[in-house]
């Protein structure tokens, strides 16, 4: 039973990294940005690989973010985030 929740967690990080994508994509951003937004939601994939509750947890965190306006950090600066 335990796998079967595990494969339904990797389901549900799999679509909700596909709509911050498609978040990203339309967001009225410089390229620069833009590559920062999309190396953060990269280093959360990776983070999925070892730590699925993890990543679960920093993308829901950026997701809430990117739905309330809020400046996502590294947003302005051009930076990622790297930090858990």
């Amino acid at each position: 039973m335990e796998r079967d929740g595990q494969l339904e967690l990797y389901d549900l990080v799999a679509a909700r990294l596909k709509y911050a994508h498609a978040a990203v994509r339309s967001l009225d951003v410089t390229d620069d940005e833009r590559r920062a937004l999309v190396r953060r939601l990269l280093v959360i994939t990776t983070a999925a690989k070892k730590d699925l509750r993890g990543a679960v947890r920093r993308l829901d965190r950026f997701i809430a973010e990117l739905d309330s306006g809020r400046p996502v950090e590294g947003w302005s600066r051009g930076e990622g985030d790297a930090s858990p």
